[in-house]
């Protein structure tokens, strides 16, 4: 009798590879979205710097007026704040002449991959700005 060889089917070969294939596939996948949610986390960090930075600016001013203001934060984020009046025409005399003022802030990014935003609103009591007169 001859003892056979001890050794590897080419079936078993097969089947240790795809089962290694498959292995590598999903551990590639699994770090290609730890990459993204880390994008996207560092892009929302960003958003939230540029939205406070920009709402501390707004809530200096002293005197202010319904209006709509826009800018940019680098990197690519957009800004658009809503500034209202929350106290009737009528009513402007309050203590100290101060109004209260809704201020709406969104930063807008990444208009390319269905955009992002980052919105926040606060009170803010200022000066009702005069217009300016033309003469």
């Amino acid at each position: 009798m001859k003892d056979k060889e001890g050794g590897f089917t080419l079936m078993e070969i097969m089947v240790a590879v795809m089962v290694l294939a498959i292995t590598l596939t999903v551990i590639l996948q699994l770090f290609s979205g730890g990459l993204k949610a880390e994008r996207l986390s560092e892009d929302y960090t960003r958003a939230v710097y540029c939205a406070r930075s920009t709402m501390e600016t707004l809530l200096l001013y002293e005197e202010m007026t319904p209006e709509t203001l826009t800018g940019e934060c680098d990197g690519g984020f957009f800004w658009q704040a809503g500034i209202s009046s929350l106290a009737p025409e009528e009513k402007i005399k309050t203590r100290n002449n101060l109004v209260p003022f809704r201020v709406d802030l969104e930063v807008n990014w990444s208009p390319g991959r269905g955009g992002k935003k980052f919105k926040l609103a606060t009170i803010h009591l200022a000066r009702l700005k005069e217009a300016e007169h033309e003469e």
